[in-house]
């Protein structure tokens, strides 16, 4: 099974220069939502729904606008760290913020989305990019490409004994799964894979081949982005 990857893009938001009291209180983004529904409602909009106000001297739409290009620029690595940087974010806004991107996600997750390319993969990971432990994590997914469940299987220096093919095809057969795509974190920042890392790789292909459950992927992703190994060939070299 393989991916189709494709680039994508991101379309920017238009950012009126207009003030929260400029606006009637009727077009205003809590009561449009309330009137017309939340799909109405621009990426200011939205933003500014979720603030509900703003503060330290400026206007719920400025702050809002400032969080929207910094969701445009760099949403794979959004933090409360990150969002705190705006001028006049407190923690309790930061927060606001990241609840409802989470929020999202998870309830994403439940539904069930499409993965097509590597860079899908890694923004469905990116929270444990900068981590300065390893993580390992699965994805399983079904047989048109559509994400089942994401997990955690360990946290630690990665090793054999460590991902056992026992963890990672039990819960893929619970699954009803039909691939896996593997990630793990890099702490030093390099994407290179270790001996180890394709030690790990080729058992678990070696596995998922008896099992009938495809490895389709393993992404080593850090702070400076992500190295995959059927981007690079590996599995090609497999077949």
């Amino acid at each position: 099974m393989e991916l189709n990857y494709k680039k994508s893009s991101v379309v920017s938001a238009d950012l009126p220069a207009v003030k929260i009291k400029d606006i009637p209180p009727f077009d205003r983004p809590r009561e449009k939502m309330i009137k017309k529904g939340a799909r109405s409602l621009s990426n200011l909009e939205l933003v500014a729904a979720i603030l509900g106000s703003g503060c330290r001297g400026k206007d719920v739409y400025e702050v809002a606008g400032e969080i929207v290009k910094l969701v445009e620029k760099d949403f794979e690595k959004l933090s409360v760290v990150k969002l705190k940087k705006i001028g006049g974010m407190g923690t309790a806004k930061a927060c606001q913020v990241m609840a409802a991107v989470e929020f999202s996600r998870r309830f994403l997750f439940q539904e069930g989305i499409l993965i097509r390319t590597d860079r899908d993969v890694f923004n469905l990971v990116a929270e444990v990019a900068g981590e300065k432990q390893e993580y390992f994590l699965t994805l399983t997914v079904d047989g048109a490409n559509h994400l089942i469940e994401k997990r955690t299987v360990f946290i630690g220096t990665l090793n054999q004994s460590l991902v056992h093919p026992r963890e990672i095809f039990a819960d893929a057969l619970n699954d009803r799964a039909a691939g896996i795509i593997l990630v793990h974190n890099h702490p030093s920042g390099k994407n290179e894979p270790s001996k180890e890392d394709y030690d790990v790789t080729d058992r678990l292909v070696r596995v998922g081949k008896i099992m009938g459950i495809e490895i389709m992927d393993h992404l080593i992703i850090s702070k400076n982005g992500y190295y995959g190994f059927q981007q690079n060939g590996y599995f090609n070299k497999k077949k």
